[in-house]
């Protein structure tokens, strides 16, 4: 045991290495979880679990939804939704002080909630956004912090990409995480726009208050948003009534999309076939780094690293909570290092075994009390939490991949200035956090509604 903990151990050191050094994370995750296995089990072991692993992985039923959600989001950029929803968004709220920005966050909560990819909801809105932001006068820390915000909204807001990946890897249900993710996800919408009436309440121009939109305009924006509306409605509406399951969801919603943008011309041939082989191309990706976490998970799991972990952390004398936020911490830190979909798959396999150890498995002693919940009410409630953190990496240094995006379309604003931006958004992040940790209710409170 004790060998092939030190394994275990060198396995995860040469692991962030190679990615310090900017190895693919999925080839990385391959190499030392593939070499791992033939040095503790060898390699006819390991051959033997190549034969099934990658059919096994792949065949998930669940994980079918996965392409059809990264074909609607692809789609979606395309049919114009973007612009209907800022549109309607800037109708109601660009009167504000600020408003412009306020309509900016709520226009990627809505398109989040139909791309359900993060860097496209960022690469999407500030195309739209931030020609509007600039022209009244907004300073380019706001607009561009906004925006790069922003459009982490979309990792979370169902349906997300990432959220299945995530229910997938600890064999989570899609819909009740999917059900658990809403209220969290419009408590940050709340936030961010709170976030922005502080700041134009501390400087004033910073966000210039925009002028009302008359009757016309709000009527035209108003019906402009209704099929982005039944969109939404009868896919995430559907899953939550029990209608269908995710992936009749989620080709319905291809369908309703592709239909509505090539109603309106705007999703040609060309733009089909762009949009397929993105799919393919970011399917491929995500399929690919999935096999790497497996082989990775099979390897620590030999090595007794989790189990190790969790007997350390429980002799620590540290509370359950205390751990559970360290681990927080820890998604925090590797965020600044990789990007959302590859710190889940790498950390989550390796941080949800220490949890449920910490619930109640053999480590609990009699006098720690671990979380108060089930193993399946944990699942829950840490894939809100591990999600919230996971997307402060995409607005943190050094990667933060959303503000690379927006910053590649602010030319005139600095990346730092950029970055400084979004530390307001960062702070009411870890408020949520914080508020999420003290009201797990928050989370169960739909999941419980639809199944009573």
């Amino acid at each position: 045991m004790g060998d092939a903990l030190t394994t275990g151990l060198i396995g995860l050191a040469v692991l962030f290495g190679l990615i310090v050094i900017r190895m693919p994370i999925a080839y990385a995750m391959i190499l030392v979880g593939g070499g791992g296995i033939v040095i503790l089990s060898g390699p006819t072991i390991f051959l033997n679990q190549l034969k099934t692993l990658a059919f096994g992985q792949f065949s998930i039923y669940d994980l079918s939804v996965v392409p059809m959600f990264i074909l609607m989001g692809a789609l979606a950029t395309r049919a114009g939704l973007s612009q209907d929803l800022f549109r309607a968004a800037r109708a109601y709220l660009g009167w504000l002080r600020g408003g412009v920005a306020m309509s900016a966050i709520a226009a990627c909560a809505g398109f989040g909630a139909v791309c359900g990819s993060s860097l496209a909801t960022a690469s999407t809105m500030g195309r739209v956004a931030l020609p509007e932001l600039e022209r009244n006068r907004y300073s380019g820390a706001l607009a561009t912090g906004t925006l790069a915000a922003g459009g982490v909204l979309g990792i979370l807001i169902p349906p997300s990409v990432v959220l299945v990946i995530y229910a997938i890897i600890v064999e989570a249900n899609v819909v009740t995480m999917f059900a658990a993710a809403l209220i969290p996800g419009l408590i940050a919408v709340l936030f961010f726009i709170l976030t922005v009436a502080l700041y134009v309440w501390i400087r004033p121009d910073a966000g210039p208050r925009g002028t009302p939109a008359d009757r016309a305009e709000f009527r035209a924006a108003t019906l402009g948003v209704i099929p982005v509306a039944v969109i939404f409605g009868l896919v995430i509406g559907g899953i939550y009534a029990g209608f269908f399951t995710p992936t009749p969801a989620a080709a319905i919603g291809v369908a309703l999309v592709g239909l509505y943008g090539t109603a309106r011309r705007l999703i040609t041939f060309a733009g089909l076939r762009a949009s397929l082989l993105e799919t393919a191309s970011t399917t491929g990706m995500i399929y690919l780094i999935l096999f790497g976490a497996e082989l990775l998970k099979i390897f620590m799991s030999r090595g007794g690293v989790p189990q190790a972990t969790a007997a350390w952390l429980a002799d620590s004398g540290l509370a359950p909570m205390t751990i559970l936020i360290l681990l927080l911490v820890a998604l925090i830190l590797l965020g600044c290092l990789m990007d959302s979909l590859s710190m889940i798959l790498l950390a989550i396999p390796f941080f949800w075994p220490v949890l449920v150890e910490l619930n109640g498995g053999m480590f609990v002693t009699a006098d720690q009390a671990g979380f108060g919940m089930t193993t399946e009410e944990l699942k829950i409630w840490f894939g809100i939490l591990a999600l919230i953190v996971v997307e402060l990496g995409l607005i943190t240094p050094p990667v933060g991949m959303n503000v690379y995006i927006i910053s590649s379309l602010a030319r005139n604003t600095p990346m730092s200035a950029t970055f400084l931006g979004t530390m307001p958004f960062f702070c009411a992040e870890l408020v949520r956090v914080a508020l999420l940790l003290a009201a797990p209710g928050l989370v169960f409170w739909l999941p419980r509604l639809l199944a009573g």
